[in-house]
């Protein structure tokens, strides 16, 4: 049996909906007291960056490490892709050990449909990305990788309940030049690489969980990015294949995957 970690977290370590209910601006948002100033300016360009572009597409590479019973240290490996059309509209998929499944919002519905299982399960949920994310973790306790980062507004989010934090300089992810910024809150830390020059894009996101035995940590390896998609009509339009199940529940398993029910013989 394994334990579950907190490592899917969120930083500010509650729902989202109760930073989004603020109703901050990146502009409005003020400095937590232990921010460095270079660490703090780059995470605000970021921020800025992120929310105003309209649309993009970006692909993650998803590590959640478990901590067993036993006391070992596990590392279960997923990839995503994700395409946002601001401010109601994203498409993302999802495959990880058994879960091979899309997600869909199109302003006033949210769906996850499992390929393998042919099975969905839809919400109603009328609005933005903003209240689309948290209705996904509070309904399904499922979490879109990085989901601050699609956020209208990933400053406040990201900062809340921030203690302290540092900038360490250029380091290299997928041989790009990034910003490498460290935070900490009491429950986490966390770490974020940011693409130097005028995209300031995020390209990992490391989430530590300190005070668990082992410190397990969820990290996001962003690549692949594209501010400017070509998006179909259709993209945001879900249509139930033939024979699929419409579920009333999902399940999220102990390594924050989906665990879709597969077809009766």
């Amino acid at each position: 049996m394994i334990q579950k970690t907190t490592g899917r977290a969120r930083t500010g370590g509650g729902l989202l909906a109760t930073v989004l209910g603020l109703g901050l601006s990146a502009g409005a948002a003020m400095a937590a007291p232990g921010m460095d100033p270079n660490a703090d300016e780059i995470l605000r360009s970021m921020s800025k960056f992120l929310a105003d572009t309209k649309a993009f597409s970006v692909s993650a590479d998803i590590s959640n490490e478990i901590i067993s019973v036993e006391a070992q240290k596990l590392q279960f490996n997923g990839h995503a892709t994700v395409l946002v059309e601001r401010p109601s509209r994203f498409h993302a998929t999802r495959k990880g050990r058994f879960a091979d499944a899309e997600m869909i919002f199109d302003g006033s519905k949210l769906t996850i449909y499992g390929k393998a299982a042919n099975a969905y399960f839809q919400k109603n949920v009328a609005g933005t990305i903003d209240q689309a994310i948290p209705a996904l973790e509070r309904e399904v306790g499922l979490s879109l990788p990085g989901a601050d980062l699609l956020l209208s507004n990933p400053y406040a989010v990201l900062t809340a309940g921030v203690t302290s934090s540092g900038y360490h300089g250029i380091a290299q992810v997928g041989g790009m030049p990034a910003h490498h910024l460290s935070f900490r809150t009491p429950q986490v830390d966390w770490q974020i690489w940011v693409k130097d020059g005028a995209e300031p894009l995020p390209l990992k996101y490391v989430i530590t969980t300190k005070w668990l035995t082992g410190a397990p940590q969820y990290s996001v390896t962003l690549s692949n990015w594209n501010t400017k998609p070509a998006i179909a009509a259709d993209r945001f339009k879900f249509v139930a294949p033939a024979g699929a199940r419409n579920l009333q529940t999902l399940v999220v398993d102990e390594t924050g995957e989906l665990a879709l029910p597969e077809e009766k013989k």
